[in-house]
């Protein structure tokens, strides 16, 4: 059953201002230690991180409504690739406890990149 639906759209040129504006703190207040790892060694470090944030983004618009605080830390969501290069919210410790609050059971992600856009598209389901 779907719990929730999220959707995020991200202007990377304003993104790019953005981590340009607010540097290393907006960064370490944004992704994991990993994404990092993972953008440095991107050819497009700048994109890498655009996507992430959208995907963290419509993580959170699937999910936080369904949490007692309606909110969480963007740092708890992190976003891989998998053997064929297809994105997926890791389930980390920190965000299980989201995630089962939530009632979730599993995190589905859709990326598309057009020009200077990236979108980030999630569905969120249940158990029922």
């Amino acid at each position: 059953m779907i719990y929730g639906i999220g959707v995020d759209m991200v202007d990377i040129s304003e993104f790019e201002n953005l981590v340009k504006k607010l540097g290393k703190c907006f960064i370490e207040a944004t992704f994991t230690k990993k994404e990092v790892e993972l953008s440095v060694q991107h050819p497009e470090p700048i994109r890498f991180l655009a996507e992430r944030f959208a995907v963290k983004e419509a993580v959170f618009k699937a999910i936080a409504h369904h949490t007692k605080a309606k909110t969480f830390d963007f740092r708890i969501v992190e976003t891989l690739d998998d053997e064929a290069r297809k994105p997926y919210v890791s389930i980390n410790d920190s965000f299980k406890l989201i995630v089962e609050e939530a009632g979730i059971c599993s995190i589905m992600v859709s990326l598309a990149k057009e020009k200077d856009y990236t979108i980030a598209f999630v569905i969120a389901q249940g158990a029922y």
